[in-house]
């Protein structure tokens, strides 16, 4: 028998603020998280690309100094965004073998990597820190979140790129129906603003190079689009059966409603043009959800910024819509927070969320002149959804051909 799986807290640092409340109010206000760069490490080697959107409150400023000394920022994000979310849904008296933990990143512990390989070149193997390993580790931001809440059912890793956390998503509601946990903290992390990354991303071209005016670099589906932004932080869902959530009376956001999961075996960094693969999650979404595609009332996109990105994933919505997509309000959130890689889809799911809840799709800023490409519906302000029952999904693909979409409905 099917279960209604629902949300019961939600979690956040991003580079629009170092909780959900902050996050939304500035995502609605318009504003932009994407800053010049302050480090020295820019200018030492000549970066061409000299901003990215930088979560907005740094982990030591919220965390016990242990924590930070003995978790890469990736799993630093991770714990912070795990503990509002956790909070948020009543710290849930559950057994730890029925709570489990379905979180992703997209490249896991880079600095720490990184920060080692540095100290072995000049200082020796004896200066290599013995917890360097357990830090760089891509499963160790879902084993501390883990570890703090005492799960026990399960703590699983995804890492499907710019796809891993709505793809854990996915798997937390699988889990859920299958009956291996009542309780799931899900989401994602992602902590990879590194000299590596943006010489690496600036050298494919995928980064936009507007230096000048960071906070208007992301400029989803705009006909001058150049470029994704880099982003950071970390997003936590807890969610549950509803039976389970009712029992304790606990408040709910919304059901999360289906999931699809599809690859397209195609290229390591490009889209299907056809749109294939993406689309087929959308439909696989919609068919857990037991919704067609006349019940979608909000899209949020992947929408990247990139100038070919944007055309593929609008052609993918044509095939699961049809002439029925240019007319659903969709809202392409990357324009304010940037790319957050693997944390990126969790925290579009609240974007999502709280856009049901509130019937309020949120602004895509930087709209200067919008793609006659892509005739989607979009605003630079706030839209109404309007009354009534809600059906939205969110979408995210990631290098390897990863397509992940999350179906949520209004309660």
């Amino acid at each position: 028998m099917t279960k209604k799986i629902v949300v019961t807290g939600i979690g956040a640092s991003s580079p629009l603020g170092g909780t959900v409340a902050e996050t939304w109010t500035a995502l609605l206000a318009g504003e932009s998280g994407a800053r010049t760069l302050p480090h020295e490490w820019v200018e030492k080697y000549d970066l061409p690309v000299k901003f990215a959107a930088e979560a907005k409150v740094r982990p030591s400023e919220v965390l016990e100094r242990v924590e930070v000394k003995r978790l890469d920022p990736v799993s630093q994000f991770a714990v912070i965004a795990s503990r509002e979310a956790w909070e948020d849904a009543g710290s849930p008296e559950v057994e730890p073998e029925r709570l489990g933990v379905d979180y992703a990143t997209g490249i896991g512990g880079l600095w720490s990597l990184l920060d080692a390989w540095d100290v072995l070149r000049e200082k020796g193997p004896r200066r290599v820190l013995p917890m360097t390993v357990p830090m760089l580790m891509p499963n160790a931001a879902s084993a501390a979140v883990s570890m703090r809440f005492e799960a026990r059912a399960f703590a699983r890793t995804v890492a499907s790129a710019c796809a891993s956390s709505t793809e854990s998503l996915v798997n937390a509601y699988e889990h859920l129906q299958a009956g291996l946990a009542d309780v799931v903290i899900a989401g994602g992390s992602e902590s990879a603003i590194h000299p590596i990354t943006m010489a690496s991303f600036a050298s494919m071209q995928a980064l936009s190079k507007r230096n000048d005016s960071p906070e208007t670099a992301s400029r989803p589906y705009s006909v001058d689009r150049d470029g994704f932004v880099m982003g950071e932080g970390a997003a936590s869902l807890v969610l549950e059966t509803e039976e389970h959530a009712k029992a304790r009376g606990a408040k709910i956001y919304a059901e999360l409603a289906g999931g699809g999961v599809t690859a397209d075996s195609y290229h390591i960094t490009a889209n299907d043009p056809e749109g294939r693969g993406a689309s087929r999650a959308v439909a696989l979404a919609l068919t857990a959800a037991g919704a067609s595609p006349d019940d979608v009332t909000h899209i949020n996109a992947h929408a990247t910024s990139t100038p070919v990105g944007d055309i593929a994933e609008y052609a993918a919505l044509k095939v699961a819509f049809g002439d029925r997509v240019d007319g659903i309000p969709v809202s392409a959130t990357k324009g304010a927070t940037g790319h957050l890689l693997g944390g990126t889809g969790a925290l579009e799911a609240i974007f999502t969320i709280l856009a049901l809840q509130h019937r309020q799709a949120p602004p895509t800023i930087n709209l200067s002149e919008q793609d006659p490409e892509i005739p989607l519906t979009i605003s630079g302000s706030p839209m109404d959804l309007g009354s009534g029952d809600q059906l939205a999904i969110s979408n995210s693909f990631g290098f390897g051909g990863h397509n992940a979409v999350a179906a949520f409905r209004s309660v």
